[in-house]
């Protein structure tokens, strides 16, 4: 008799789970039993079975804690903001003395009805920042009914945090805690005269159980959303379930090469507390340990990827790197398509090239990384780790992600990237970035720069 696949371990579980579920009401439909007021001044009452958070200026965010604590967890709940508001559901949170007088911190369920389109993203309050971006799951960008109630789940299973919207699934993380802590529902903080004064967010039904939770199983499609892993160089049960695998162990060199040698360079790389680094060498290009590149060829593969640029730095990522256009005797960077790493504050070469396409992300001497999306400012950390991810598709697509917003995207071998190449310093390349499949490369730029968490799949 065969033995069952890990997936259909995980649906029995789940099944199992959902069977024998005893849910207990957070919310008794009545008044405010269960729940105490932790920061702002916002008010909030109970209206027809709903408790109302009213937005007020002159408040800073203002949050209703469960007085009860939980760590695993899956929390259900429906919710209807006005417009022009923004709220969350927190979880797993904490207000303490020591930290920010009591500011309320921890993960929350993001609520936003504006263009952002951010609902059921995870963002870490007063904290950690955004966790998980709805940019890495565009489909559910559009799951919020506006003016209308929404339904809400959270599942939190150990180290797994998994948040659902009207019956969808948006994000999935793989965190790198599993801290107790309250639910708190969330009104913003407004200004006089903000658009959002006076309005209202509702909710209602909410409920909870806490019987021992199993994960659900991620769905396995190529173009299913990504999983955030923010434990260094580990791979997840859900991730491998997906695909993917790690092209650094954290530990060894195994899976790399020199770039035109046929072993890992024997200085100017070194791995130090899961963290593959190059020495500084003075700025030159492959002067000291020189490129690495995978030891595997790639063709259509969804790569990501943690690097961490000191200041000044210079670097990048490379694909479709043949190793066919230079000889280990002409000193210079291999050549393929390139994801810049730069500080372009410091480093001359964010002024070089056109239109500013040799920045942080761009695709080098090509395409400028658009680094202003829904709204916002696109972040890039100097002196601290970033995420980079890398899409090709098998029908020549390609697109350039940084700390989870796309920032670029083009086809291989169209008109228009044709003639970008035939204007820019690869243009007697022959067929250049063409290749069917090729290594992936990184640089040795003589500057001190980090990686880890590097990992692909490879797409069908």
């Amino acid at each position: 008799m065969p033995r069952p696949t890990a997936l259909a371990l995980a649906l029995t579980a789940a099944i199992a789970q959902a069977a024998s579920a005893q849910w207990v009401d957070l919310f008794n439909g009545h008044d405010l039993a269960g729940w105490t007021q932790v920061n702002g001044s916002a008010p909030y009452t109970v209206e027809n079975g709903a408790i109302v958070g009213t937005y007020v200026s002159g408040s800073p965010n203002s949050f209703l804690a469960t007085d009860r604590q939980f760590t695993d967890f899956v929390l259900e709940f429906e919710f209807k903001p006005d417009d022009d508001i923004n709220s969350g559901v927190q979880f797993r949170s904490q207000s303490t003395p020591d930290y920010q007088n009591g500011r309320v911190h921890g993960p929350q369920y993001e609520i936003d009805p504006s263009g952002r389109a951010w609902s059921a993203g995870v963002y870490d309050e007063a904290r950690r920042g955004w966790l998980y971006q709805t940019s890495l799951n565009p489909p559910a960008r559009s799951l919020l009914k506006h003016n209308n109630w929404n339904t809400a789940r959270i599942e939190c299973a150990g180290r797994s945090v998994r948040t659902w919207l009207n019956g969808e699934p948006v994000a999935h993380l793989i965190d790198d805690r599993a801290e107790p802590g309250f639910i708190a529902l969330q009104v913003h903080a407004v200004s006089e005269g903000d658009p959002g004064e006076g309005e209202k967010i509702r909710w209602r039904n909410i409920r909870i159980w806490t019987g021992p939770v199993a994960p659900t199983p991620p769905t396995c499609e190529a173009g299913d959303a990504p999983i955030i892993n923010l434990n260094p160089n580990q791979l997840s049960t859900a991730e491998a379930m997906q695909g993917w695998k790690l092209l650094f162990d954290g530990e060894t060199t195994n899976g790399w090469r020199g770039a035109h040698k046929d072993r890992f360079p024997e200085s100017g790389w070194s791995i130090e507390d899961g963290v593959l680094r190059v020495a500084p060498s003075g700025g030159g290009e492959s002067l000291n340990g020189g490129d690495i590149v995978t030891n595997d060829e790639y063709a259509a593969f969804e790569l990501q990827l943690e690097f961490y640029p000191t200041p000044g730095a210079n670097s990048g990522i490379k694909y479709f790197v043949t190793e066919g256009y230079l000889t280990p005797e002409q000193k210079a960077s291999a050549i393929g398509l390139e994801y810049q790493i730069l500080d372009n504050e410091r480093h001359p070469d964010a002024k070089l090239g056109v239109a500013g396409n040799r920045t942080m992300a761009s695709l080098y001497d090509l395409i400028p990384a658009d680094t202003f999306v829904q709204e916002r400012q696109v972040p890039n950390y100097i002196n601290g780790w970033n995420q980079a991810r890398l899409v090709v598709y098998p029908d020549g697509r390609v697109e350039h992600w940084l700390n989870q917003f796309k920032v670029l995207d083009y086809v291989r071998g169209s008109g228009t990237y044709n003639a970008l190449v035939a204007r820019s310093k690869y243009k007697d390349w022959k067929d250049f970035g063409l290749a069917k499949q090729g290594h992936i490369l990184l640089q040795d730029h003589g500057d001190d720069v980090r990686f880890r968490s590097i990992k692909i799949r490879e797409l069908k």
